[in-house]
């Protein structure tokens, strides 16, 4: 399933690259999860990381675009647990790397009433599929004299995105596959174009879930803040 993403991936950026407007694009992530707990809702630590990749705008009609690319992106958090009002501590960062393929419905709003000078406002929302292929986690503790610290490489399960099966599950393991939803906006400046968006995971990144621990319900919450830059005319 892994290789058929990535064929995929591959096809949309030379299909994108043939008929559309395509750009650049690279800039900072503040990545987070939603932590669920005992009824609550809680948040992490925001942990920045990246985006890089290419990206096109294929125009319908005047004033609105689809976009779609494939993105390098950064996700993850960290976090940081004191106990009993002491010094002890577990701090845990983890930072997995994803292949994105978004698909943004994009709405432009020109400068001038003509649209001649190539300046824009602009708004967007759509779907993102993502896989997973590398990253790092680490976990720092001290707990009274006594302190440690260790790093190790994330692991994936395969999964099956098209099944409810829990393939090749285990509790140091996340799931391969992301799906969630794009919003944002920015501004283009002539050849210039600056982005922010807010992704929201819709899936649960535990490899591994159950009826019971409401501890399994974690998603992926990213703001991103990019610059494009466009390689055609």
């Amino acid at each position: 399933m892994k290789k058929i993403f990535l064929a995929l991936a591959l096809t949309t950026s030379v299909a994108l690259a043939t008929q559309a407007q395509v750009y650049v694009q690279g800039g900072l992530n503040l990545a987070n999860i939603t932590k669920t707990k005992d009824g609550q809702t809680e948040k992490n630590n925001l942990l920045p990381s990246f985006n890089a990749g290419i990206l096109g705008r294929l125009e319908l009609v005047d004033m609105f675009s689809l976009e779609s690319g494939v993105l390098l992106t950064g996700k993850g958090s960290k976090a940081e647990t004191y106990f009993n009002n002491s010094n002890d501590y577990i701090k845990t960062k983890f930072n997995p790397l994803y292949i994105e393929v978004p698909l943004n419905a994009v709405v432009k709003i020109p400068f001038d009433a003509k649209g001649s000078n190539g300046s824009n406002f602009f708004f967007h929302a759509g779907p993102y599929a993502a896989v997973g292929i590398a990253g790092k986690s680490r976990q720092d503790s001290k707990f009274g004299p006594l302190t440690s610290s260790s790093t190790s490489n994330i692991k994936f399960s395969n999964d099956d995105p098209l099944t409810s099966q829990q393939e090749d599950a285990a509790y140091d393991k996340l799931k391969r596959f992301d799906f969630g939803l794009n919003f944002g906006g920015g501004v283009q400046l002539g050849k210039v174009i600056l982005k922010a968006n807010y992704g929201v995971g819709l899936t649960k990144i535990n490899s591994t879930q159950s009826n019971n621990n409401a501890d399994d319900k974690n998603k992926y919450r990213t703001l991103s803040f990019s610059v494009g830059f466009p390689l055609s005319k």
